[in-house]
């Protein structure tokens, strides 16, 4: 499958559980003032049909609530991963994904997993706590800065120093 010259950025979570919905809401934001060259999507969970959507990028974001990770955010190169216990019918671990766009289409675009730190993920309720809000936007601060630099090609970098 041939890759297009553009970004995938996919959040996921589930807005009904407080700060499981980090993930939805950083696509939400981003989307307020669209990204050159990056395609944003979001749902509650990764699934095997998102290895289609993947293997058409050059390069993947993956943007979910992280329960125990650095405040504000933490963000990370991610690597193909094979590992039984990463997905099931229902749900598909980030490196999971990139293993099947690699086995089913031949694509190995560069990933990064960016990990929002969230703190209230036990009650059901609409909306972000306070201090999930506040990670939330430095986070979107951060890909803001990030995707105006470009690399040798061209292409938004993940990463200022990249």
């Amino acid at each position: 499958m041939t890759p297009v010259a553009t970004t995938l950025v996919i959040g996921w979570g589930n807005p009904g559980r407080m700060d499981d919905g980090l993930g939805p809401a950083f696509i939400a934001a981003v989307s307020e003032t669209p990204l050159p060259d990056v395609v944003l999507d979001s749902d509650y969970q990764l699934t095997m049909e998102d290895a289609a959507e993947v293997a058409r990028y050059d390069r993947v974001l993956f943007v979910d609530a992280d329960r125990r990770g650095p405040a504000p955010f933490s963000l990370r190169k991610l690597e193909p991963s094979t590992d039984a216990a990463s997905f099931s019918t229902h749900s598909v671990a980030p490196g999971a994904v990139l293993a099947l766009a690699r086995d089913l289409f031949d694509a190995r675009p560069e990933a990064w997993i960016l990990g929002i730190r969230g703190y209230e993920f036990d009650r059901f309720g609409e909306g972000l706590s306070p201090r999930a809000g506040a990670n939330l936007a430095r986070a979107v601060a951060f890909i803001r800065t990030s995707f105006a630099t470009t690399d040798r090609e061209g292409a938004p970098c993940p990463t200022p120093s990249a």
